[in-house]
């Protein structure tokens, strides 16, 4: 690069850095900045001509200010003109203004082009670099329509330079992670490989990324590479330090080429040419015994550079799996580390070993460790290493130490963090299950891990073993002793409620005969537990009642006045009273044939795959498959214990009432079958059928963490990936339904549930706002046995509205299977204030008839409130603020629900604002506060809600400073009361 020379130095531009930094307030900054920037409007609109050097100094001052950040609209064709220039510092300072400040829409950029095209033909080296680099600063699509043809020309030609190699290389590398589309494969393809052999190593380093990129999409295209590279790296590992010395780190040879090629070489399999295989062997056992060498040097770098290419290295023996030593010996090598006073090498230890478990020729190997893994599981400080710790430690179990592991995940469990509490549930339920030789060990470990942290034991776990125990005859006696045993505990989780109740509503005549466990003990023990139950749990212990009518008829009397208590005939929960009625009149009603008919035990489950290493897959992520799935290094295994899950006896076509989005409430797993082939509660609850896992209902919670989205890296993330659809106009679709406002006004306060449902259709809604972002998803479920043709939902703007919300919808299939559901995605902008939400217009045939609805949209404007704190002197300052007429809405109103203050301290928080703690000298008052945000403005809110429990009535107070928002905020929360 050419030397600058001491007229360069620019004198004015280091006295205003100087000013800048002498100033004592902001006000003295802008105040000096606008100064000069008068004084360089007033130069570049002279009529004296500048020269290169003015140019150049008044250009680098804009540049400075820009980075101060300040705005800067003007001095764009001043730098353009300096890309003309001879002059290596001149031409610098133009393309460093136009890398930072110019972008891709602007109208200047056919000139920039034109420049770039004259400095990449110039053949001047230092000319040509500069512009190669600026085209990667700026890697606009316009950039690559111009110049993706010219780079890679460039790139291989016989008279380039070597830094021009190295940076049309990383240029390239630049626009095809851009725009892929953009670079063509043409025969310098085959060419770019060969600069694997050019002597100057920073060109090998540029060229082994940009091969490594390109040969992910076409590994074909790159294949030779393969030679080349296990030949280049061959020659590093093998060379001493001195041999490459510009290129050697802290004594360890081009260690960030090593990495890099070995990561290339991550991209194939296997080298089939022997005399290639064997020397790619050759260097990789040379990497292992050189990280058994004493160090040569103390310092942290080195070690760093050393074990870059020692774990690289082990990952490429991991991916080919195919050298027993190497595996082996990369085991070892990580043995090694897992004690190593470093954090970071016992996490990456740990990591690298879980893969290697999953090999048949190291998992023995492995094993080995498993006393230092379990004592880093007890010891550990680090959460992360930890949960390594607990994954190498689910990995490496097999049937000769299941127990062993198991017994030290359920120890470990007591004292967990809570963040992988539920993720080692799920490990520890699929370790019992798969390799017990003994049910009553695996009945004992699923209580026990209900015991310990039942709160993280998901649906899936307590449905297995309940369809276990029904399939099994010969640990039914067992798990009813056991979890009898179980529920006598003071403290019971609720889960083990559930487990009892179907247990022993089932089997729990096995242990009648023991006068402590006769059948008026089993129920006075689950009774004892009604009261503290949830509203599903009580379901389903009504459920055992009636199976032990059947059961024991001793205990009929009691059970009937139970039933026939006032508190469940008239229970509040519709679920609950259906219940006692409809089994209070079966068991009055009922000879004892027919009641033994109906309420007889549930007969075993057909096999398939159990969903609980789904559920682990999906906790894990989609990295994890080969992690959790080892069933290829023991084919012993033969899934003989609960690689299948039970599924429901009867398959049957959905019903027109059925629950196909699972948004209701489920029934529990003990509810008695009707008759034979009419189909039972128990089958809905266990899933339904094995195509369609997501139609038989399950609770609310489980639905929507089935389907959760995933979260946004960034506010403008939930706009990303935009399908937009045409709207058809107001005009084009019929009016909202007459229930319309009355299914909008269930969603003011919540997020998720069934927007709509009738004998046809069921639309699901599940949504997150963040700002004045928001992502909804839209589940369309066909609850009939007929395909729904021309499936069309789309989303009108009435009136204004499409200046105020900006709505993008991804289409969805147009042929609905009977049974199925399909899921629609939108992504929403609030961009002002608005009143009315839009529309949601569906229309589809059915049967050949053509069905059309319209509903209103669940986008209120509270969606995008952000809760604000603030103490009680601000919310009474800002109050007084916001004292206008206009600024303020007042409603007094009747309470149409029961007037609970936690149910109303719960619709105030879902409504989105913020609830303020001693504010209100009244302490059965409510005052919130929030902003709304939106992209042109934010509007602050403070709202009072005042209830009157003995008049049963509320005032609602709200200030914002919109008139129409205050007006409209105040009616939609009013309606919530």
């Amino acid at each position: 690069m050419p030397a600058v020379s001491k007229g360069d130095g620019m004198r004015g531009l280091a006295v205003f850095i100087s000013d800048i930094r002498n100033c004592k307030s902001k006000e003295a900054e802008i105040k000096r900045i606008n100064k000069e920037l008068a004084n360089i409007r007033s130069k570049f609109k002279g009529d004296k001509a500048l020269d290169g050097y003015s140019k150049k100094k008044y250009v680098c001052k804009l540049l400075f200010i820009f980075l101060l950040g300040h705005d800067i609209d003007f001095g764009h064709m001043e730098a353009v003109n300096l890309l003309s220039s001879n002059k290596y510092t001149e031409k610098q300072i133009g393309y460093l203004f136009i890398s930072v400040l110019v972008n891709s829409n602007s109208e200047l950029i056919r000139l920039i082009n034109n420049a770039i095209k004259n400095d990449l033909a110039s053949r001047n080296p230092t000319f040509m670099c500069l512009a190669l680099h600026c085209i990667a600063n700026v890697g606009s699509r316009e950039m690559g329509e111009a110049f993706a043809a010219d780079i890679p020309r460039i790139l291989v030609a016989g008279d380039s330079m070597d830094s021009v190699k190295q940076s049309a290389a990383l240029c390239l590398l630049r626009l095809y992670k851009a725009s892929p589309d953009l670079v063509p494969m043409g025969e310098w393809t085959a060419r770019v490989v060969h600069l694997l052999n050019d002597q100057h190593m920073g060109v090998v380093t540029a060229a082994v990324s940009l091969i490594t990129c390109l040969c992910k999409k076409n590994p074909d295209d790159f294949k030779t590479c393969i030679s080349l590279a296990v030949s280049r790296l061959s020659r590093i590992v093998s060379s001493a330090s001195t041999d490459l010395q510009d290129y050697t780190y802290y004594f360890v040879p081009a260690p960030w080429l090593s990495v890099k090629l070995l990561r290339l070489l991550q991209c194939y399999p296997p080298p089939e040419d022997a005399a290639v295989k064997g020397r790619l062997v050759e260097c990789l056992e040379t990497v292992l015994n050189k990280a058994q060498e004493p160090p040569k040097s103390k310092k942290v770098q080195h070690s760093n550079a050393k074990n870059a290419i020692l774990f690289e290295t082990i990952s490429l023996i991991i991916h080919y799996d195919s050298e027993p030593n190497l595996l082996v010996r990369a085991c070892n090598q990580l043995g090694q580390f897992l004690q190593h006073r470093e954090t970071n090498l016992r996490y990456l230890a740990l990591e690298s070993m879980c893969t290697l478990a999953s090999s048949e020729f190291s998992h023995e190997a492995v094993k080995t460790h498993i006393d230092t893994v379990i004592n880093a599981l007890k010891t550990e400080r680090d959460v992360s290493v930890r949960q390594r710790a607990a994954d190498l430690l689910y990995a490496m179990c097999d049937r000769s130490n299941a127990k062993q592991i198991v017994s030290e995940m359920l120890r470990y469990l007591e004292t967990a963090d809570y963040a992988i509490r539920e993720e080692i549930v799920l490990k520890v339920a699929i370790l019992a299950e798969k390799y017990a030789v003994d049910y009553s060990w695996y009945v004992d470990t699923i209580l026990n891990l209900i015991r310990i942290a039942g709160d993280y034991v998901s649906e899936e776990v307590w449905y297995r073993v309940l369809q276990i125990v029904t399939n099994r005859d010969d640990v039914q006696g067992y798990a009813a002793k056991t979890v009898f045993e179980a529920l006598q505990a003071p403290a019971c989780h609720e889960n083990m409620v559930k487990v009892g109740g179907y247990i022993l509503g089932e089997f729990g005549n096995l242990i009648a005969g023991d006068p402590r466990s006769s059948p008026p003990v089993q129920f006075s023990l689950l009774h004892s537990k009604f009261h503290l139950c949830s509203v599903a749990t009580r379901a389903l212990l009504l459920s055992t009642y009636i199976k032990f009518i059947n059961l024991f008829p001793e205990t009929k009397a009691t059970i009937q006045a139970v039933l026939r208590a006032g508190s469940q005939l008239r229970n509040a929960d519709v679920e609950l009273q259906q219940r006692a009625v409809e089994y209070l009149t079966l068991s009055s009603v009922a000879s004892t044939d027919v009641l033994a008919t109906v309420l007889e035990e549930m007969p075993p489950f057909p096999e398939r795959e159990s969903s609980i290493l789904a559920k682990l897959k999906r906790k894990k992520g989609p990295g994890a498959g080969s992690a959790l799935d080892d069933g290829r290094r023991d084919p012993s295994s033969n899934d003989i214990n609960g690689g299948v899950e039970p599924t429901p006896s009867t398959v049957s076509t959905p019903s027109p009432s059925a629950d196909l989005l699972g948004l209701r409430a489920a029934p529990p797993p003990a509810a008695p079958p009707a008759s034979a082939g009419a189909g039972n509660l128990l089958v809905d609850v266990f899933d339904g059928p094995a195509a369609q896992p997501s139609l038989g209902p399950t609770p609310e919670e489980a639905f929507l963490s089935e389907l959760e989205p995933p979260a946004p890296e960034s506010p403008m993330a939930l706009l990303a990936d935009p399908a937009p659809a045409a709207d058809p106009g107001p005009e084009d679709i019929g009016p909202p339904i007459p229930e319309a406002d009355e299914l909008l006004n269930k969603f003011v306060c919540k997020n998720n549930g069934v927007l709509f449902e009738n004998q046809l259709l069921q639309i699901g809604v599940k949504s997150e706002f963040r700002q004045n972002l928001g992502r909804m998803y839209l589940f369309y479920g066909n609850k009939t046995s007929v395909q729904f043709q021309n499936f069309s939902p789309t989303v009108v703007h009435p009136g204004d509205l499409q200046t105020q919300l900006a709505v993008q919808t991804k289409r969805v299939a147009a042929q609905v299977d009977g049974g199925a559901q399909v899921q629609q995605v939108l992504n929403i902008e609030c961009l002002r204030d608005f009143l009315t939400p839009p529309l949601l217009s569906v229309r589809f045939r059915y049967g050949g008839a053509p069905q059309a609805l319209t509903l209103k949209l669940p986008v209120t404007i509270n969606k995008f409130f952000q809760p604000t704190e603030m103490a009680a002197q601000d919310f009474f300052q800002r109050w007084k603020q916001l004292s206008l007429p206009q600024q303020e809405a007042q409603k007094i109103f009747k309470a149409n629900h029961p007037m609970d203050a936690e149910v109303t301290k719960a619709k105030l928080l879902g409504f989105g604002s913020a609830l303020l703690d001693n504010v209100d000298p009244n302490p059965e008052n409510f005052v919130g506060a929030g902003i709304i945000q939106t992209k042109a403005l934010q509007v602050g809110c403070l709202l009072r809600l005042e209830p009157n429990a003995q008049a049963q009535m509320y005032r609602l107070t709200l200030r914002t400073s919109k008139e129409p928002v205050s007006r409209h905020l105040c009616e939609l929360l009013a309606q919530q009361f």
